[in-house]
């Protein structure tokens, strides 16, 4: 299990994040100068050099936040120009993008991090600059949330890519989608002018990943233990009753695939955070503030107490928790985890959203008076001191990925295998690289006590 660093402090990690955003900037700039109108979005790195994967185009947003996120920690204009040119020329598709669960990704990291920086002042957008932004995150929550599925308790999810029948871990990201929207006033308008709230919808897909994808010790199934995660929950589209745990990119159903871990350890303390900014009264419909809080929060502590408990000594987790290798590796969670091991790709990517969810979930917590949270907080910071250290963080000018050794999709093999070793290792992914990015802008805001990073103003 990890081993937790009490004495850290973000002062005390700016250092190492001055290196990674020094090392981050060439790497947009390659990246940008690839980056032809028409070509499939980089993914993931096959030996330095990012390249696609046909699945859906759920990247392209990391790709220009990046650039906006390098511009925030730096101040370095080009940056913020590269990502303000390239999300108003090649992200308005994504904005009505039906066929997807992933607007939380591709347009609050892009759209949403420039509505962000100008509403702090820290550019020139003028009202109609600001305007577009706003606009742009009203129709990208209200046309995510259209991907509903009823269930047969009455409530529902937004359902992923793969259909109807299907509710992702991941999704629980893309409400941040639903709750910019929202907090803009907007509304999902159905037919003969019926109006859907986008709040009613992010809190019940918040309350289906909570009950059907985490579980809690409670006997739900023989292998049923706290904080363990199903990456892909199924269900009955006839009458909207639950069927089975799957996995799509986790070793099976009944494993805990750690990056769907990830999002929603990450997940939920943004949407706590979000449902501090609402008023009583808007949240009175759904049982009230502390009833709600204490729904968000469970499934939070239930994640985060697994991955410190299921991952190496360092904070960076293997793939997935139960890999079928793994008792190969003997003592592996009694150790730093091992990327260029013989049986089991480690997942850097998975580390760098958890750390995240850490943080946010030890400030609420501390916030709220309980001392526990200082536990998650330097949980938080132990992943981010390795992740920004000279094993995961590439400061190679000739690879265009930030943070070695990520995993896309294992039981597919998609993911490059160097020459001479036995398992993906060396390379990386635009959703791992902008998460770091994420996370370091994070730990530096709070370390120069600057205003704390949030998706929604």
């Amino acid at each position: 299990m990890i081993q937790i660093n009490h004495q850290i402090t973000p002062a005390g990690l700016l250092g190492k994040i001055r290196n990674l955003w020094e090392a981050s900037a060439p790497k947009i700039l390659s990246i940008d100068r690839d980056d032809v109108p028409g070509n499939a979005t980089p993914v993931f790195t096959v030996q330095g050099r990012y390249t696609a994967r046909g699945w859906t185009e759920w990247t392209q947003g990391f790709v220009y936040g990046s650039a906006i996120l390098q511009f925030d920690a730096t101040g370095d204009t080009a940056f913020l120009e590269l990502g303000r040119h390239k999300t108003l020329t090649r992200m308005s598709h994504h904005l009505t993008h039906t066929g997807v669960h992933d607007h939380g990704f591709n347009n609050v990291s892009s759209y949403g991090n420039l509505r962000r920086l100008a509403g702090e002042g820290r550019f020139d957008a003028g009202e109609y600059e600001r305007h577009f932004y706003d606009l742009a995150l009203k129709c990208s929550g209200a046309v995510q949330a259209t991907r509903w599925t009823p269930t047969v308790d009455g409530g529902g999810f937004i359902y992923s890519f793969n259909g109807p029948h299907s509710l992702f871990a991941d999704t629980i990201r893309s409400l941040r989608a639903l709750a910019v929207a929202h907090q803009l006033g907007q509304s999902l308008m159905g037919e003969q002018d019926l109006k859907i709230s986008l709040l009613e919808r992010l809190v019940l897909h918040a309350r289906a990943t909570a009950k059907y994808a985490v579980y809690y010790g409670e006997g739900r199934d023989a292998y049923d233990v706290w904080g363990r995660t199903a990456h892909e929950s199924l269900f009955n589209v006839n009458n909207g009753a639950y069927r089975c745990p799957n996995s799509q990119q986790g070793y099976a159903p009944f494993t805990t695939w750690t990056r769907g871990l990830a999002w929603i350890l990450c997940g939920y303390p943004e949407q706590l955070e979000f449902l501090a900014t609402l008023a009583d009264a808007e949240l009175e419909p759904f049982g009230g503030r502390a009833a709600l809080e204490e729904e968000f929060l469970r499934p939070a502590l239930a994640t985060a107490d697994f991955y410190l408990k299921e991952t190496p000594t360092d904070g960076i987790p293997y793939w997935d928790a139960g890999a079928p290798l793994l008792h190969k590796l003997g003592d592996y969670l009694d150790r730093p985890a091992e990327p260029f091991n013989e049986y089991e790709p480690v997942d850097s990517s998975a580390a760098a959203i958890a750390a995240q969810g850490l943080l946010r979930l030890g400030r609420y917590l501390m916030a709220r008076g309980d001392e526990a949270g200082k536990r998650y907080w330097q949980a938080g910071l132990t992943v981010a001191e390795t992740l920004f250290g000279d094993i995961y963080l590439s400061a190679d000018p000739n690879h265009q990925g930030l943070i070695l050794h990520s995993v896309y999709h294992r039981p597919n093999g998609w993911d490059h295998i160097p020459t001479g070793q036995q398992v993906p290792c060396g390379e990386s992914s635009m959703w791992g690289d902008y998460h770091a990015r994420e996370l370091a802008l994070l730990i530096q805001r709070e370390a120069e006590q600057k205003p704390y990073l949030q998706f929604f103003k």
